[in-house]
């Protein structure tokens, strides 16, 4: 198979199911193609049940193909040699926090993975420090993990993944245990490794704001990917997407029902700024 070398994920024709407590087969993902390019900032939005999750668990190895094949740096994940390397490539962030805390201080907490991945100490010690800045929990190196707040956690999970070194970060709904000032700050700090770092991103959420500032949005449904475009194309679909049981961002449901009452404004703006001001260069 041809793998294109800008691809940090490449994945074909993936199937994958799961038993229900009845004992049937559902599908979770059906026939999936998608690529994933380096330095990318990629959103998947979806209601639960729609296979966002599962998707992002066959990303690195924690999931496998049933059907068709993923691979990580043109790596197949199928192929057990390869898992660890895999998981050097794509790091995973999780909902909770707290289920990835492991150590009783943060700098020790950060320190986990790359032990266990049998680096130099001196080197290890470079790279705890380097992460916690980049995640602005520095001056936290010397707390205790459960006495911070639900955005400092996750910031330190993500901390965590960054000492490991990877190209791609995968994020399974990192906010969704979080009130808003968790959700902003963590949100803030992913922008700024993709941005700074070249860090590849891919974000799954269900927070409809989370997935503006992104290069891509993806949106699932029963397992199948039903838009992908930028997210002031893919928002612009909003009688496509409310069929499919998805709302839109307030400012583009607001352009809309303006729309509705007979304006001519434009649904690709997303922004507080950019929605204001379409609406005033219409009004004055």
């Amino acid at each position: 198979m041809e793998i294109n070398m800008s691809d940090i994920i490449k994945i074909e024709n993936l199937t994958y199911a799961y038993v229900t407590e009845e004992g049937k087969n559902a599908v979770a993902l059906d026939h999936i193609n998608l690529s994933i390019k380096e330095g990318s900032f990629v959103a998947v939005l979806g209601h639960n049940g729609s296979g966002k999750s599962t998707l992002a668990k066959h990303m690195n190895a924690i999931l496998l193909p049933e059907g068709g094949k993923v691979y990580v740096a043109g790596m197949d994940t199928s192929d057990e040699n390869l898992v660890i390397e895999i998981r050097r490539q794509v790091g995973m962030v999780f909902q909770n926090p707290d289920n990835q805390m492991v150590a009783n201080v943060v700098e020790e907490d950060v320190a986990f993975g790359p032990e266990n991945l049998g680096i130099d100490p001196n080197e290890i010690r470079r790279r705890v420090d380097d992460a916690l800045r980049q995640v602005g929990m520095y001056e936290y190196r010397t707390h205790a993990p459960h006495l911070l707040s639900g955005g400092q956690k996750q910031r330190i999970a993500i901390a965590g993944i960054i000492a490991m070194r990877p190209r791609c970060i995968v994020l399974d709904e990192p906010t969704a245990m979080l009130d808003p000032m968790g959700r902003e700050e963590v949100i803030s700090t992913i922008h700024e490794l993709n941005r700074k770092n070249g860090i590849t991103v891919v974000l799954i959420t269900h927070h409809m704001k989370e997935t503006i500032d992104a290069d891509r949005l993806l949106v699932m449904k029963d397992g199948r990917i039903v838009a992908d475009g930028a997210p002031c194309e893919v928002f612009k679909n909003v009688r496509e997407l409310k069929e499919v049981g998805l709302d839109v961002p307030d400012t583009t449901e607001l352009i809309f029902q303006l729309n509705e009452e007979g304006f001519n404004l434009p649904l690709e703006a997303l922004t507080v700024e950019e929605c204001a001001s379409a609406i005033y260069a219409v009004l004055s």
